[in-house]
């Protein structure tokens, strides 16, 4: 969190889109006895994936194709946006505790700030369908997401190094 030309608080957590594909892999391994790529999981995340179960997720599918573990035959799978949402959803669970903890440990001054304010989430895991949902249900705050969340953080970086005034929030990174 930064705030008033200064990191206010920091905490981070190596989850985000590596994590939600591995978690999809694991799903589809440990449900369908079927071992897919990373380069699928990521397909099936960006096609159908969402943090959370919604009227039409069991209308929304995708297939999915990977190698039988049990007959090492090529197989093929229908694969629903409930099941997508049901295999990330420890991933997204540790998103939202990290978040909550950074608001628990956030000073009243700058708290104050983040209601009016509001969350922003940034990085391609603020891309998943539904996620700034469940983070505004979870912490009863607005969530938005950037306008380039993919590289937003990095063009944000470069103009901080750039501004003196600015300089100080990224030294303590």
């Amino acid at each position: 969190m930064i705030s008033l030309q200064g990191l206010a608080y920091c905490e981070s957590a190596r989850v985000g889109g590596d994590k939600m594909d591995e978690a999809i892999s694991s799903y589809v391994r440990r449900n369908y006895n079927l071992l897919i790529g990373e380069g699928t999981a990521e397909r099936v995340k960006l096609e159908i994936g969402s943090a959370k179960r919604t009227p039409e997720s069991d209308n929304v599918s995708t297939y999915v194709r990977g190698r039988d573990v049990a007959r090492g035959v090529p197989s093929e799978i229908t694969l629903t946006q409930a099941q997508v949402a049901d295999a990330v959803a420890e991933p997204v669970a540790r998103i939202v505790h990290v978040v909550r903890s950074a608001l628990e440990h956030t000073q009243p001054e700058i708290a104050a700030d983040v209601i009016d304010a509001g969350i922003t989430m940034t990085g391609g895991g603020s891309l998943l369908r539904e996620i700034s949902t469940v983070l505004e249900y979870e912490t009863g705050l607005p969530v938005r997401v950037a306008d380039n969340p993919l590289t937003c953080v990095a063009e944000g970086a470069g103009q901080t190094l750039e501004d003196p005034t600015y300089r100080g929030a990224l030294l303590a990174i």
